[in-house]
């Protein structure tokens, strides 16, 4: 233990004392809601627009919103939605939010819990009748379902239910939730409910029955991406708060945008990249982040965002890449997918697992491709047909790093398999 240990900072006291960079790096998370959202003026004004009635006590319209990560729909939603109960309350009507994230909540039964268990938390004021409390499991779906009837009746008003990632609750439990909810105004007399879905993923609704569809979508709204200019003043909005003035770089700001731009406008990627930039900066002690930790973060995300795709991979996507990973070992840099599914059947015979059909085994290369893990292209053989080519961008060490800490792809397994066969084969 060294003598500053002893100080009140401790281990800390070295990386907390000098901070040239950071002012508040919070303001740089995807959780910090700002209250000026720069380029969502027509969206923040179209959503304002359809949701106004709910101010004189009538029912708004459903609206699904569209657009991809990272193009400010759960933030837009949130402002209006906390404008909406701000003038709600200041002019006496009972306007109420309640935004669900459907990755996490995402069976019906957790839904209409969940929506009752908003309401409670919202409603101070004691009614006339005692509510039941909904657990979060337990009860049949309709008490639950007849439950919630009752206490939007009991609190009056009207409630906005908001379905973040509703794409997620609808592959996972069907459209039967998003048909009740639709039709629960039906049910209503002294209430009314009007739902808000976001989706990152256009083609969910193809999921949807027509009816559901029909009664979902009366509004769409679409986010389109951020473009460098744009996003250069979104950046720019947060560093004055976030940063140490001077202690960036001038390309910084617009490096940053240009690489979030390529990834489809993303401005939670350019905020990512703004923030890891300075921290790589902060722990060089350094007095400026530079063009040159813009390029380190980048290193930085990719990889961690690599790391977590392939650890939770299934294990036969897991022995496909790992085929690869071989592949390139043999000094193959580019290899077929008839190659793959050679090299793939003799390790799933060591690891013991059932081999699947060459059609399959493509299919998992295709979603690899779609992670990213890998690129392919499809190229002509001639009359000989057409076949996918394959190869690797990224850093393997790390790939065979994530793999080897699967049990069944560990290193004392696989030394079972011979590569000089192997290659043998291939001549």
């Amino acid at each position: 233990m060294s003598e500053n240990d002893d100080q009140p900072l401790g281990l800390f006291q070295k990386f907390l004392s000098n901070n040239r960079i950071f002012k508040n790096r919070e303001v740089l998370r995807h959780s910090y809601r700002p209250q000026i959202l720069p380029h969502r003026r027509p969206q923040i004004d179209a959503i304002a627009s359809i949701l106004a009635p709910a101010i004189k006590d009538e029912t708004p319209s459903n609206i699904l919103i569209y657009g991809k990560t990272g193009t400010g729909k759960t933030a837009c939603v949130r402002y209006v939605g906390s404008e909406l109960e701000k003038v709600g309350a200041g002019v006496g009507t009972g306007c109420r939010v309640v935004h669900l994230n459907c990755e996490v909540i995402d069976t019906q039964y957790r839904v209409l819990a969940q929506i009752a268990k908003s309401l409670e938390d919202l409603d101070a004021t004691p009614s006339d009748r005692a509510r039941a409390h909904i657990p979060m499991t337990g009860w049949p779906t309709d008490q639950v379902y007849t439950e919630l009837k009752n206490q939007l009746e009991a609190t009056g008003g009207v409630l906005v239910i908001v379905l973040d990632e509703i794409d997620k609750l609808v592959k996972k439990s069907g459209d039967e939730t998003l048909y009740n909810l639709t039709r629960i105004n039906a049910d209503l007399q002294g209430a009314k409910v009007s739902i808000i879905g976001i989706s990152n993923d256009l083609r969910f609704t193809d999921f949807l029955d027509p009816r559901v569809l029909s009664s979902l979508s009366e509004e769409e709204i679409v986010f389109p991406p951020y473009n460098a200019p744009q996003l250069c003043d979104i950046l720019a909005q947060r560093a004055e708060m976030a940063f140490v003035e001077g202690s960036l770089e001038e390309g910084v700001i617009p490096l940053c945008a240009a690489f979030a731009a390529q990834e489809h406008g993303d401005a939670r990627r350019a905020l990512d990249l703004l923030r890891v930039s300075g921290e790589l900066a902060d722990r060089e002690n350094a007095e400026q982040a530079k063009e040159k930790h813009v390029r380190m973060a980048l290193d930085k995300i990719e990889t961690d965002s690599m790391i977590e795709c392939i650890s939770t991979l299934p294990t036969q996507s897991k022995v496909v890449l790992y085929s690869m990973l071989l592949l390139e070992e043999m000094d193959k840099k580019i290899f077929t997918s008839g190659e793959v599914t050679r090299v793939y059947r003799e390790v799933s015979r060591i690891v013991n697992i059932d081999p699947l059909t060459h059609r399959r085994i493509t299919d998992l290369i295709s979603e690899l491709n779609m992670l990213g893990v890998i690129n392919t292209r499809v190229v002509s053989k001639g009359r000989y047909g057409r076949t996918k080519e394959m190869w690797f961008d990224s850093n393997t060490k790390k790939i065979q790093e994530v793999l080897a800490k699967d049990p069944r792809l560990s290193e004392e397994r696989l030394a079972q398999v011979d590569l000089n066969r192997l290659k043998a084969s291939f001549r």
